[in-house]
């Protein structure tokens, strides 16, 4: 089930909110459970089996949670260890023990379903103990609000990624008001129209030229700033809905893109997209290992440490490797040389071109397809520089083109109130249309 389908929007949705609003409103113990039991009935819609995953991870750091709480500080590093171990080790069995079983064959002997979303709680589930562990939280003692926490079905699939600190108090003491509720009707709506109408209108377009096989100098290149769109839209409009529905519920969720295509270093780019992917590396992985405050060679390999498992969190193909190393490359050159900080407006350029480039690495199915790709955009192929078939997909994309690189900045915030209003309601009206003509709906990071 996704948000921009007819069964979220008109039916489950309207259920969960009369039933927390309605039915239960005068007990929080009774709206959590109706909650958790909702949120788990919305992942096994499209994962019957792989729920009892979930549900082990919850059991598994529910558990543990009250074991560090109660233990000495000799027990408590070993428990946290043993937590980091069967999440990683179940996030290693479902995503990578094919590849690497493949990769070891020569040839696919192994192939094991993915469960959607697990990325993202997995490292939920890691969060809640290791933020008891670093005193930012007490466990919880009744399971079924670790269940809200890991499962709540907003922000379940594909973020952004919660830490329990952030949450902690929320699942008991929260308070829901009338100004919260509009407040996240206007930012689901908001998501909404991202997801339906620019991201699902630029993604035939990126397909078009990804599947091409060799497209021309144009194509490439508008194929590939199609994708950066598209993946903006995708990914930034579901954490838009997550938030949203998160607020409809009480619950405030930490923002996760703050226009990454405005940014004039890597790094910026790194603090606006997917902050909260960002931020869990920075707190339980980078900053335990020194931070920046160690010498340049130990820098560099925290760097590198970061960026490997980033890429790697992304999926088990060698495509994420060589993305994640890429950008470990050119942070790496930033934070040695500063050369970023007198750029000007030379870094927004070189910033925008290298995450153009490295989204062509993330979106091709393998490297060589890749490289195949970069050397169409370098001119470097035998495809030309363009053709009337360009031109087609040119005049029949143009308004999501110049809507989305527009829309990407921060214009929005510099529109007037009532104009902003009125712009979403009638983009949100555009947006169901075109969620009833049934054309292209999956969010991309659902994958992840």
């Amino acid at each position: 089930m996704v948000f921009s389908s007819s069964v979220f929007l008109f039916l489950f949705l309207p259920v969960v909110l009369l039933g927390y609003y309605v039915l239960f409103r005068k007990s929080r113990r009774w709206q959590n459970i109706f909650l958790t039991v909702a949120s788990l009935g919305f992942y096994a819609w499209g994962e019957p089996v792989f729920v009892l995953a979930m549900l082990g991870s919850i059991i598994g750091n529910w558990l543990l949670g009250l074991l560090l709480e109660k233990s000495g500080d000799k027990a408590r590093k070993a428990i946290v260890a043993t937590s980091v171990a069967l999440n990683i080790g179940m996030l290693f069995v479902f995503k990578y023990l094919s590849f690497f079983v493949n990769a070891i064959a020569g040839s696919e002997i192994l192939n094991i379903a993915l469960p959607i979303g697990i990325s993202f709680f997995t490292f939920q589930a890691m969060s809640y103990v290791l933020d008891i562990w670093r005193g930012r939280g007490q466990a919880q003692k009744n399971p079924l609000d670790v269940a809200l926490y890991i499962s709540f079905f907003p922000q379940l699939i594909a973020g952004p990624i919660v830490r329990y600190e952030t949450v902690a108090e929320q699942i008991r003491g929260r308070m829901e008001t009338l100004q919260d509720c509009m407040d996240g009707a206007e930012r689901f709506m908001l998501g909404f129209a991202k997801k339906t109408l620019m991201a699902n209108n630029l993604a035939p377009l990126a397909a078009a030229a990804f599947d091409s096989g060799t497209p021309t100098v144009a194509m490439a290149w508008i194929g590939a700033i199609a994708y950066t769109l598209q993946i903006y839209y995708d990914f930034s409009g579901y954490s838009d809905m997550a938030i949203g529905l998160g607020k409809m519920f009480g619950f405030h969720f930490l923002e996760n893109f703050s226009h990454p295509y405005a940014s004039r270093s890597v790094s910026e780019f790194w603090r606006r997209w997917h902050m909260s992917l960002g931020q869990w590396f920075r707190d339980y992985v980078y900053f335990p290992l020194g931070g920046s405050r160690v010498s340049k060679g130990r820098l560099l390999l925290n760097l590198f440490i970061v960026w490997f498992l980033t890429g790697a969190w992304h999926g088990a193909n060698w495509t994420f490797f060589v993305w994640g190393l890429a950008h470990f490359a050119l942070i790496a050159t930033e934070k040695m040389t500063g050369f970023h900080k007198k750029a000007g407006w030379l870094g927004s350029v070189y910033t925008l071109l290298f995450i153009i480039f490295a989204w062509v690495l993330f979106r091709s199915s393998d490297l060589p397809s890749a490289f195949s790709y970069i050397a169409a955009m370098l001119g470097l192929s035998q495809s030309g520089l363009a053709s009337a078939a360009d031109l087609f997909w040119l005049q029949n994309s143009a308004f999501f083109l110049i809507a989305g690189a527009l829309f990407a900045f921060p214009l929005a915030k510099k529109l007037p109130r009532g104009i902003f209003a009125a712009g979403l309601a009638v983009s949100y009206i555009l947006a169901l249309s075109y969620m009833f003509k049934g054309s292209y709906n999956p969010f991309i990071y659902f994958n992840f």
